[in-house]
């Protein structure tokens, strides 16, 4: 078996996985949000903490391994051209995926919280929930244009 095909079939796969469930996540939470119902909102934040350990965090990780394999197998410079620009934004949406990770467990305990009391939630959840927001709008316009770099493959 060709390991080229074998290593690009892994990287393609874990691409999806990553922007799929970045995107799914991001999508349920915010309209869940919407709802205002504690209880909801406790259980999807719950689950977005759990699908990014289980889906998002591997795929991160296959992605670098993979990528860095096929640009070496393919022959194109790690440090220079097209490869180098989709390194840089990838660590980017990781520079923000990082806190976003953060904002969600706290966002989780916060939730728990406020549905075991009874409670609405504080100000602080909505607080994190904006910031957790808008650190994801560069983290996908990253990976959007990474995405682009892959297909493309321009001569930068």
């Amino acid at each position: 078996m060709n390991e080229y095909l074998v290593i690009k079939y892994i990287h393609i796969l874990s691409a999806s996985i990553l922007f799929g469930t970045g995107i799914g996540i991001a999508f349920f939470k915010w309209v869940t949000d919407r709802s205002r119902d504690n209880r909801v909102i406790r259980i999807v934040t719950e689950r977005t903490v759990l699908a990014d350990w289980i889906f998002t965090t591997p795929a991160i990780g296959l992605q670098l391994i993979t990528g860095l394999r096929l640009a070496y197998l393919a022959g194109y410079p790690i440090l220079t051209g097209w490869v180098f620009y989709a390194l840089c934004l990838f660590i980017l949406a990781g520079c923000c995926w990082l806190p976003v990770v953060w904002f969600q467990m706290r966002m989780r305990d916060i939730a728990i919280a406020a549905d075991n009391g009874h409670s609405q939630l504080p100000d602080r959840y909505w607080e994190y929930t904006r910031v957790w927001f808008w650190l994801g709008v560069p983290a996908f316009l990253a990976l959007t244009v990474v995405y682009w770099l892959m297909v493309y493959k321009p001569a930068l």
